[in-house]
């Protein structure tokens, strides 16, 4: 059974940190490539971040450049989103997703809140 559960999500205040988790079961995480997308009320879903199936290669939305950082530990099947610097535009639920690097196999996490503000 296929799992993602994210965590790390909370009420955080302008400038704060918040460190977000996704903890994998179900597949081989090792080969898929991992993202963070987030989802604000009345938007479309966007994506934050992404890093390869080795993490040798990451990449970012612009507007995510120099405050996120997105990693990942195979070891503990877990992918990880650093978020400094938040803004109140950061708050949305963030989604962690899976994708195979050899099919089109796909898989999203429930989501998380991130909410910014004083």
């Amino acid at each position: 059974q296929v799992q993602l559960v994210e965590s790390g999500g909370g009420l955080v205040q302008p400038g704060g940190s918040l460190r977000l988790s996704c903890a994998a079961s179900g597949f081989t995480f090792s080969g898929y490539a991992m993202s963070w997308y987030r989802q604000a009320p009345g938007k479309e879903r966007e994506l934050v971040a992404s890093i390869s199936a080795t993490g040798r290669s990451t990449n970012y939305a612009d507007s995510m450049k120099g405050r996120f950082t997105i990693s990942r530990d195979n070891g503990k099947n877990t992918v990880y989103l650093q978020m400094n610097s938040l803004k109140p535009e950061d708050t949305a639920v963030y989604y962690c997703n899976a994708q195979s690097v050899l099919t089109s196999r796909r898989y999203w996490g429930q989501g998380t809140q991130v909410t910014v503000s004083s």
